[in-house]
């Protein structure tokens, strides 16, 4: 009955994620009559080849690369994955976590897979939260490069895209403080937790506290293991950083590249790299499947003030066209290929 549920609960995301993104692309095409589908394709047609195609090349990079950071983590506990095979856990993230309002709702379907291919339940587990905290550090870490690099870029969004570009910096740094603490007196953390859960049972603040204590004493292991993988291992830390950097700063570079593509100044090109990174903060703690409609809303408001209002659209549209929508698509081909190979085994 549970597994059932889970699967109706796919299954509505998925129906609601493909309604958010007709929806979306309806409300940006409206917004500006200006752009319509055959000026996207003329976009593209005129577009430097070599600068088009390295941003395509970029957006593949994204899925690519964290599929590297979990083999890294593996091979460094002995498990020998092909790259084939680490690719699929990092697709069946990239997809899921597009369906789902939770930016972590891909790792279930991770966890799945690599445990299906013989991977330890508890180093599985180890593995995805490793690459979760390095995956938020990635983004703090380009954040900070986005200030330093062009500090007058944040001055080109209006007031509700620095709010959601604040709200998504306190997230991200509250989330760094609560990893570092917990790998650090995770034991003592969670045990605490429950024991304020089981008061607000004993208060009658809450009716039951069994589900959520299990919950959180899962959580503790998780953690637990997650610290003790990288017990002592300064240089899996630093490899496991430098593959989800890079691919956080792929996803981020393909504005960019299409600017260039489309004859943009050069001396521009770093505030369009730095506002992409705002952007990122921005939308991706929206629990909204893929930061939809949020994200576009980022990219237009930033973008018009540095390339102009056409161009952002004709920008903004194929970004999101290549490293979304195409990106979830193949995803969830490549996903549905790996499933069906391991259930023939």
């Amino acid at each position: 009955m549970k597994v059932k549920n889970k699967a109706l609960g796919k299954i509505i995301w998925s129906v609601i994620s493909i309604m958010l993104a007709f929806f979306t692309i309806y409300a940006i095409m409206k917004q500006n009559r200006n752009v319509t589908f055959g000026q996207l394709v003329t976009f593209v047609s005129d577009s430097n080849i070599t600068f088009f195609m390295i941003s395509v090349l970029a957006a593949a990079s994204y899925v690519w690369f964290e599929g590297l950071a979990i083999r890294t983590i593996l091979c460094d506990s002995g498990i020998e994955k092909k790259r084939s095979e680490c690719l699929v856990y990092s697709t069946s993230d990239v997809y899921f976590s597009a369906i789902t309002p939770s930016a972590t709702g891909g790792q279930p379907a991770s966890a799945f897979f690599m445990i299906k291919d013989g991977v330890p339940a508890g180093l599985t587990t180890a593995a995805l939260v490793l690459n979760l905290i390095m995956y938020n550090a990635s983004l703090g870490v380009l954040g900070l490069m986005a200030v330093i690099i062009s500090p007058g870029t944040i001055i080109q969004f209006g007031g509700i895209s620095k709010a959601f570009i604040l709200f998504g910096t306190i997230v991200l740094i509250l989330l760094s403080l609560f990893f570092f603490i917990v790998l650090k007196n995770g034991k003592k953390i969670f045990d605490s937790l429950c024991g304020f859960v089981l008061l607000f049972e004993k208060k009658k603040i809450i009716k039951s506290a069994d589900k959520a204590v299990i919950k959180l004493k899962k959580m503790g292991e998780e953690y637990s293991d997650c610290s003790v993988l990288i017990s002592g291992k300064p240089a899996l830390l630093a490899k496991v950083f430098l593959w989800n950097f890079i691919q956080r700063a792929s996803q981020i570079l393909v504005p960019m590249f299409l600017f260039l593509s489309a004859g943009g100044n050069i001396r521009l090109a770093s505030s369009v790299f730095s506002g992409q990174c705002l952007i990122n903060i921005g939308y991706n703690y929206v629990p909204i499947p893929g930061g939809m409609g949020v994200s576009d809303y980022l990219m237009l408001d930033g973008f018009r003030n540095i390339m102009g209002t056409d161009m952002a659209y004709q920008v903004e549209m194929i970004s999101r066209g290549i490293t979304f929508y195409l990106c979830v698509i193949v995803c969830g081909i490549i996903t549905l290929a790996g499933y069906l190979i391991r259930r023939r085994k």
